[in-house]
């Protein structure tokens, strides 16, 4: 009995960061959705080459910064106004001056935390593992070659069409990758 190999889909090289842009553009226009493209630095409008969305990062460090806010709010107002209340100097309990340091810091920390913690969780992070890695030319993206692969689970991923759209991009070498 011969054990059948799955596919993880194809890898195209790309010798400059204009051919990786408009090969981009072209698998964009082909409707792809599973694929991505890999480079050693970023490559200036390669996010509008892939049609890809905004990302919902600055809303999750706002939504936990105002978190932080309330959090240090609420803690201030508590401890001095309702568990241990004490007059001082005859400012009242909530005396909002007096809290905004604390207030300012714990809204930093939160939202440092949700930029750290969303950015791992939105890149899928960490990942100690992909079947890219196995492609010995694939080390090169970090260093001076750019690639595109496209994912076999896409709903467009025909080997042959997608291979053959690969190479018409100008692609060096396109290559499958096993998963």
């Amino acid at each position: 009995m011969s054990k059948r190999k799955k596919v993880y889909g194809l890898l195209a090289e790309y010798e400059t960061p204009k051919a990786i842009y408009h090969a981009c553009e072209k698998v964009r226009d082909a409707g792809y959705v599973c694929w991505d493209s890999h480079t050693p630095f970023p490559v200036h409008g390669l996010d509008d080459a892939m049609g890809m969305k905004p990302t919902h990062l600055p809303w999750v460090v706002f939504a936990m910064g105002m978190t932080g806010v309330a959090t240090a709010i609420t803690l201030q107002f508590w401890t001095s106004a309702i568990d241990y209340p004490t007059i001082i100097a005859g400012k009242p309990l909530f005396s909002y001056p007096a809290f905004v340091p604390v207030t300012f810091e714990l809204g930093i920390l939160f939202s440092a935390f949700g930029a750290v913690f969303g950015m791992l969780g939105f890149n899928k992070l960490p990942q100690y593992y992909h079947p890219l890695f196995k492609v010995p030319e694939f080390a090169r993206a970090t260093d001076d070659r750019f690639f595109i692969s496209i994912e076999a689970r896409d709903p467009n991923y025909d080997a042959g069409r997608t291979r053959k759209l690969l190479e018409s991009t100008g692609a060096i070498s396109v290559q499958e990758v096993e998963d």
